[in-house]
């Protein structure tokens, strides 16, 4: 007999304002407690060193979380010229250091021109992608590196926001990037460029797909209602479990249409899209999950929730 889970079966996302020097499973887990929630997951790491948003995804919501995963993001982040570490930001150690005072803002904008667009990045070794099943950030500690290839990622957006000269200058910049990309590594590639070195000093995720730091809740702000027992108040935080596929089609089924999609069974929809994947929801309102469009244009359930739990 299967073990019953412990806590409620709530359904949703949390924007979550992530403060600095928490995991993104410090944070998940303490968010997940305070909700008394029976099914929690988080939607990409987001480094201890960095704040900002990470969107959480709670009971069936949880079935969505890779559209999250894939989702483009956006950061504000410092760079300190002429100080290079091992780990790419502030908490590495010092592995070398130069004087950045010859770097002016004229030098700055025309090598940053090369860090936008698609390019080429060299995932950092204190990284959380797996190399035989361990993540690089744990090889990296102990004392080992191996060889990593080249990923292609896209830059959309890099802009300076304000620099300080200096024989430690700082770069502000603001950045819009596609999943899997490393801020670390443009720091450090543009160091490199530079000839003086570099790594991230702040880094602050200003939106995760369609959710931006104007939706976010702080641990902080939960706490206090849970210390009041403000449980309602919590719940009307969290957005609806579509929330991560806006940028999906929604087709209407009738009820009758839902019965049979919940059987498992394709549906056809009049004025559906030709192909690709749907969001699905009864004509009420109801959501009932992802559909996947057939060549004889019938919606085919993919991911749906379960209610009535």
């Amino acid at each position: 007999m299967a073990r019953r889970r412990r806590g409620r079966p709530i359904d949703g996302i949390l924007v979550l304002d992530k403060p600095l020097g928490v995991s993104s499973n410090q944070a998940l887990q303490t968010a997940k407690r305070l909700f008394f929630a029976a099914k929690a997951g988080h939607t990409g790491s987001l480094d201890p060193l960095a704040t900002g948003v990470l969107p959480l995804c709670l009971g069936e919501a949880t079935k969505f979380s890779q559209y999250l995963l894939d989702a483009d993001k956006a950061y504000d982040s410092t760079f300190v010229l002429g100080v290079a570490t091992d780990t790419g930001d502030a908490e590495g150690e010092v592995t070398a250091e130069a004087d950045a005072s010859t770097v002016n803002r004229s030098a700055l904008d025309a090598a940053i021109v090369g860090f936008r667009g698609t390019i080429e990045q060299v995932p950092s070794m204190y990284s959380a992608i797996k190399h035989d099943g361990k993540p690089l950030y744990k090889l990296a500690r102990e004392g080992k590196e191996v060889e990593r290839k080249a990923r292609q990622v896209t830059i959309s957006r890099l802009e300076i926001t304000d620099f300080r000269p200096g024989e430690k200058a700082e770069v502000d910049v603001s950045i819009e990037c596609s999943k899997g990309t490393y801020v670390r590594s443009i720091a450090e590639d543009l160091g490199q460029a530079l000839g003086v070195g570099a790594h991230v000093s702040a880094l602050r995720r200003t939106a995760a797909g369609p959710f931006q730091l104007a939706h976010s809740v702080t641990l902080p702000t939960l706490e206090a209602l849970k210390a009041n027992d403000k449980l309602a108040e919590m719940d009307r935080l969290l957005l609806p479990a579509d929330a991560a596929l806006s940028n999906l089609p929604l087709v209407k089924l009738s009820e009758s249409g839902g019965f049979y999609l919940r059987q498992g069974q394709p549906v056809l929809v009049p004025n559906a899209p030709c192909d690709g994947m749907v969001r699905v929801a009864l004509d009420s309102g109801e959501f009932l999950g992802i559909g996947e469009i057939l060549d004889d244009g019938r919606v085919a359930p993919r991911r749906l929730i379960v209610t009535g739990r």
